[in-house]
C-alpha cells in the first residue's frame, strides 16, 4: 500500500479547468487540515470567481459536443473511470481517512460504494427511453424524446468525499451534461485525485471542471446569474440548500437537493433486539456518525427499552477511538474542530435539560478532533439533539408506549430523508413504512444505501432523488413534437 508522504506529493494541487491543472486566480491557496492531529496536509488552489466563470465557460463551450456524443461511448469514459477507480483504491481509500478522518476500512467501503455509481450510470447511459404514440383524439402522433438538462453545478459535502460526486457526475455525464463540481473546502484533495481518472478514462476536455475553494458563495453566486447554466445539484443542509434554491429561482433553474437529516430509528417491542442493537451501530455509526441517513433519534418501546439501552451502551462503549490510519481504529475523528463543539454543545444541552450519559458524554484526549461514542438516555422533549442533525457519534434514546406513539414521535421533525424501524411482524413493518413521512425506510437494516435504489427526502429534507434509475432523470429533459 502507498504510504501518505508519497501519496500527498503526488497529488493534483490546482485547479481542473478545461481538462488540464491551472493555478487559482491571483494565486491563491487554501490550506487541507488532517482532523487526526490538525495538521496541514497540502496547500491547493483556492478558486476566486473568475476561476468559476471559466470553468463555466469550458463547459458551456463542449456542452453541444458532449449532448451530442454517442451513448456507448460516454457509457466506455464511465466504465474506464470506475476500472481505474478499482486500480488506485489504496490511493484513494488513503487520501479520504486523511483528509476526512474516516477508519481506513469505511474509506475503502467508499471506494466500492462510489466508484459503483459510475458502473451503475454506465449502463443506465444506454437505456435513456422515449415514447412514441397515437393522440387519443386522433388528430396526431406524440413524439416524446429526452435531452441533457445542460451544464450543471454541483455543490458537494465534505463527509463522503469521492461518493457524494460521483452520485452527481456519473448520472450527468451519462445523459449527456457538462458539469463543475465545487467540493468541500475540508475535503477536496480526493476529488481532485478523480479529475485525473476521468482524464486518464478519455473524458473530453471541460466536460468536467473542479473548482474547490474556501468562499462558496463567492464563487457560485455569478455562475447563479450566468444564462448558460442550467441547473445546480446539491448535498449538505438544509439552511445552505434553502439559500441556493432561493438563487435558483431568479432564474428557473433546474435543481437537485439533497439535505440534512433527522432519522428516527423505531425499536417495536416485538423486535429482536440483539438485532436491532446491531442495526443501530450500523445506522448510528457508519463514518462516525457525520452521515445524514444516520439515526438520530432512536425511539425504543418502553417494554425493551432498558434491555436495548443497556445493550447498545455496551457495545458504544467497546468502540476504538483513533487516527482512521492506525490499525484496529473503529471511529476516527470529526471532519474539524467546528464540527466538534457543535457536537458538544449539543451534548451539554442535553444532559443540562436531563438526559443521563451512559457512556462517553465528553471530548477524547489528545490531538486531532476526536469525540467519544456516546449514548444519551431519558433525553427530553426540549432537547436541541432531538430537533437537529448531530452529525456525530452520539446516539439519542427515547422511549414511547405503542406503535401509534412511535410513529407520531418518528414523524415529529421538518426533516424526512431516512428512517429506520425494527419489528417481527411483516403487516406492522409494512404499516409503519406506510406511515413514516421518509424518503427511505430500512427495516429490520441500519444500512441502507444502495446505488440501484432512488435517494432522497421529503418536507425539509431535499428534492429530486438520486442513483437507481430514477437518478438519470434530474439531469433530463422531456421534449414533446407533434405530428400529423
Amino acid at each position: 500500500m502507498i504510504d501518505s508522504k508519497t501519496l500527498l506529493a503526488s497529488l493534483p494541487t490546482d485547479l481542473w479547468i478545461g481538462g488540464k491543472q491551472v493555478p487559482a486566480s491571483g494565486g491563491r491557496t487554501l490550506t487541507v487540515h488532517n482532523p487526526a492531529d490538525g495538521q496541514a496536509l497540502a496547500e491547493i488552489a483556492d478558486a476566486q470567481p473568475e476561476d468559476g466563470r471559466t470553468a463555466l465557460d469550458a463547459a458551456a463551450a463542449v456542452q453541444p459536443d458532449w449532448a451530442a456524443t454517442p451513448a456507448r461511448e460516454r457509457s466506455d469514459i464511465l466504465r474506464r473511470a470506475w476500472d481505474l477507480i478499482n486500480q488506485r483504491r489504496d490511493e484513494f481509500a488513503l487520501l479520504m481517512t486523511l483528509e476526512m478522518g474516516k477508519p481506513l476500512a469505511e474509506s475503502y467501503g467508499e471506494v466500492t460504494y462510489g466508484g459503483e455509481f459510475l458502473r451503475w450510470f454506465s449502463e443506465e447511459a444506454v437505456r435513456i427511453n422515449g415514447r412514441y404514440t397515437q393522440s387519443p383524439s386522433g388528430n396526431g402522433r406524440i413524439l416524446v424524446t429526452k435531452e441533457p438538462v445542460g451544464p450543471t453545478v454541483a455543490i458537494t459535502p465534505w463527509n463522503f468525499p469521492l461518493a457524494m460526486g460521483t452520485r452527481k457526475i456519473a448520472p450527468a455525464f451519462a445523459a449527456g451534461c457538462t458539469m463543475v463540481v465545487k467540493p468541500a473546502a475540508e475535503t477536496p484533495l480526493t476529488m481532485l485525485l478523480l479529475g485525473e481518472v476521468f482524464r486518464d478514462a478519455g473524458l473530453p476536455d471541460g466536460v468536467l471542471s473542479i473548482v474547490p475553494t474556501s468562499n462558496a458563495s463567492a464563487l457560485t453566486t455569478p455562475l447563479f446569474e450566468d444564462h448558460r447554466l442550467r441547473k445546480v445539484t446539491f448535498t449538505g443542509s438544509t439552511g445552505v440548500g434553502k439559500v441556493l434554491l432561493r438563487q435558483a429561482a431568479d432564474r428557473v433553474l433546474r435543481t437537485s437537493m439533497e439535505l440534512g437529516g433527522n432519522a428516527p430509528f423505531v425499536v417495536f417491542d416485538d423486535a429482536d433486539i440483539d438485532a436491532a442493537v446491531e442495526g443501530a451501530m450500523a445506522a448510528k455509526m457508519r463514518n462516525g456518525g457525520e452521515a445524514c441517513t444516520a439515526a438520530n433519534r432512536i425511539h425504543v418501546d418502553n417494554a425493551v427499552l432498558a434491555e436495548f439501552s443497556e445493550k447498545l451502551t455496551a457495545r458504544m462503549r467497546d468502540l476504538k477511538v483513533g487516527p482512521g490510519d492506525l490499525d484496529g481504529t473503529q471511529v476516527g475523528p470529526l471532519v474539524s474542530e467546528k464540527q466538534r463543539a457543535s457536537v458538544a454543545e449539543l451534548v451539554d444541552d442535553a444532559v443540562g435539560k436531563g438526559a443521563v450519559v451512559t457512556t462517553g458524554g465528553s471530548q477524547a484526549e489528545g490531538d486531532g478532533y476526536f469525540y467519544e461514542p456516546t449514548v444519551l438516555t431519558d433525553v427530553p422533549a426540549q432537547a436541541r439533539i432531538l430537533k437537529e442533525e448531530v452529525f456525530g457519534p452520539v446516539a439519542a434514546v427515547i422511549g414511547f408506549d405503542g406503535e401509534e406513539a412511535g410513529i407520531a414521535a418518528a414523524n415529529d421533525t421538518e426533516y424526512g430523508l431516512a428512517a429506520y424501524i425494527y419489528t417481527e411482524g411483516l403487516e406492522r413493518a409494512l404499516r409503519v413504512s406506510n406511515a413514516l413521512e421518509a424518503g427511505m425506510v430500512g427495516v429490520n437494516r441500519g444500512i441502507i444505501s444502495d446505488v440501484a435504489a432512488p435517494f432522497g427526502g421529503v418536507k425539509e429534507s431535499g428534492l429530486g432523488r438520486e442513483s437507481g434509475s430514477e437518478g438519470i432523470e434530474e439531469y433530463l429533459e422531456p421534449k414533446y413534437i407533434a405530428f400529423r
